[in-house]
């Protein structure tokens, strides 16, 4: 056993929270799917409300490296139009977050990311997708990605659902949706400190050290995005997506 701070740490314990950080760090620069993957084996080491604090910081730190790489390549008009519905949801996911009990997120959550998986494969049948610019479009996908982040750092499919909608290509994709959840996550820090109380002084500790495995990670992860060509990084998102609904199901 190790002893960090407050905490008891396994082996398993250290391994689940290193190859977090390396998962996280690869989905904050592209590889997405693979920050999900990470959220079922957070809560099965740490309980599922406790781990979203954990989860969060490290979230924060790989945010970081994400928008340090890919910042130029954002748009701003979209994230503008997001950001004031997914701080409602995060409202709204912090009142209900106490009366979801980990079975009933792990279903809710698989539910939200097939809907989003089946939503995507719509698009990607369309060449003009005529739902993407709708106002309730824009309002659905804000809020409920305000929630799901609050409630289980789950936005990563809602947020790939609308990046897809929009047609951006690959870096747009990455950036855009870099600033907008280092910009969420951060708002969220408060509600996880005051009101759930997931996220203390110890946690925060515990995850910094963790940053080289994060940054470790993101270099991961941008290899892997310059490897595949626009067409083909477009289905790798909704593979990863499919296997990250997968995970959370079993």
């Amino acid at each position: 056993m190790l002893e960090f701070l407050s905490y008891t740490l396994s082996l398993s314990d250290v391994i689940v929270l290193i190859s977090v950080a390396m998962l996280i760090g690869m989905a904050k620069t592209g590889v997405s799917g693979a920050g999900m993957i990470a959220v079922p084996v957070m809560a099965v080491a740490f309980g599922g409300k406790a781990s979203t604090g954990i989860m969060l910081t490290i979230l924060i730190f790989a945010d970081v490296f994400g928008v340090w790489h890919y910042h130029r390549h954002a748009n701003w008009e979209h994230l503008k139009r997001l950001l004031p519905f997914a701080l409602f949801g995060v409202i709204v996911g912090t009142l209900v977050g106490n009366q979801i009990d980990d079975a009933t997120f792990r279903i809710t959550m698989a539910v939200i990311i097939f809907m989003s998986l089946g939503i995507m494969l719509w698009q990607e049948s369309n060449t003009k997708p005529r739902v993407s610019t709708s106002f309730l479009f824009v309002s659905s996908i804000g809020i409920v990605g305000g929630f799901t982040t609050m409630v289980g750092n789950l936005a990563g499919p809602v947020m790939a659902l609308y990046l897809l909608a929009m047609q951006f290509p690959k870096n747009q994709f990455i950036g855009t949706a870099a600033w907008f959840f280092l910009a969420i996550n951060l708002l969220k820090v408060p509600f996880h400190v005051f009101a759930w109380q997931t996220i203390t002084i110890d946690s925060a500790l515990l995850t910094a050290s963790l940053i080289p495995a994060v940054a470790v990670g993101a270099y991961l992860g941008i290899w892997v995005v310059n490897k595949i060509n626009e067409r083909w990084y477009r289905w790798f998102v909704i593979l990863t997506t499919a296997l990250a609904a997968v995970a959370m199901i079993f």
